[in-house]
């Protein structure tokens, strides 16, 4: 009786145990995921040496450095008050279109986003947490270039709303064009394009130099780039405070939706 009794009770200790401890596998939450994902892809960025380069230290050099020194004529009015939107698209450049066309590019080389794919985070939520992780380190840098910005005496006018949505569809226009770049440009080319790419449109964006310095044909078509656009329209509102500039606006929507378009059609994930 004792012993029956003995047995009984460890066998349902035995029972309870295994069933308070036993495994439940399956995959965690998918917001869960993507959240941990995104923190993990702006870790990563920011760990990066290059990477913070192209986001951190070029754009606040050249702010400094444009706003103390007089080598551009940027018109009348403060050199900054120039300089600061075109910084800021400079920003969300490097990170949405060069910085995550070479870390992307890489991934795809080194096998990452294949293994990635076939993970339980689906491919789709692997492209939404790369944007998260894009927005959060945009909204770094917008920090940043406003501090200094401020310090050298910049003073911004205009709709705090038109600003954002710019940001926005500047950083969907470029994000598509990255992803293109590097889910269809082996590591190396992309590496090479993506740094090209962002000298060019440094020089020729309306970044620095405003886009009346060149030749009354090469503004026309420099004015269709999405960097003009982004740097031209944050410019209308926060130099001039002008109103909404639905024709900047316009133009970055259809960057974003072809370029997103293509990269989804396009993109090889090894």
């Amino acid at each position: 009786m004792t012993a029956g009794t003995d047995a009984r009770t460890t066998g349902e200790g035995a029972s309870e145990g295994t069933g308070m401890y036993a495994p439940k596998p399956g995959a965690a939450p998918l917001p869960r995921m993507i959240a941990t994902q995104a923190a993990l892809e702006t870790r990563m960025l920011l760990r990066n040496g290059e990477q913070l380069l192209l986001t951190v230290i070029i754009p606040t050099l050249l702010l400094v450095l444009f706003s103390a020194v007089d080598v551009v004529d940027t018109g009348e009015g403060k050199a900054v008050d120039f300089l600061a939107p075109g910084i800021l698209a400079l920003a969300v450049m490097s990170t949405a279109f060069t910085g995550q066309a070479i870390a992307t590019g890489f991934e795809r080389r080194y096998g990452v986003l294949k293994r990635l794919a076939a993970s339980p985070l689906p491919r789709w939520g692997l492209m939404t947490a790369k944007t998260l992780s894009v927005l959060v380190t945009e909204v770094l840098q917008v920090l940043l270039v406003t501090v200094i910005a401020l310090a050298l005496g910049w003073s911004p006018e205009g709709n705090p709303l038109a600003v954002l949505l710019l940001l926005v569809l500047g950083t969907a226009a470029f994000s598509g064009l990255g992803l293109l770049m590097a889910g269809t440009l082996k590591a190396e080319a992309t590496l090479a394009a993506a740094n090209l790419v962002f000298l060019l449109l440094l020089v020729g964006g309306g970044v620095v130099v405003p886009l009346d310095k060149f030749p009354d044909a090469a503004q026309d078509l420099l004015g269709l780039l999405p960097i003009s656009a982004l740097s031209e329209g944050l410019r209308d509102v926060l130099q001039h405070g002008s109103g909404m500039p639905w024709g900047n606006l316009g133009i970055l929507a259809v960057w974003a939706v072809v370029g997103l378009a293509a990269a989804g059609r396009f993109f090889r994930w090894e």
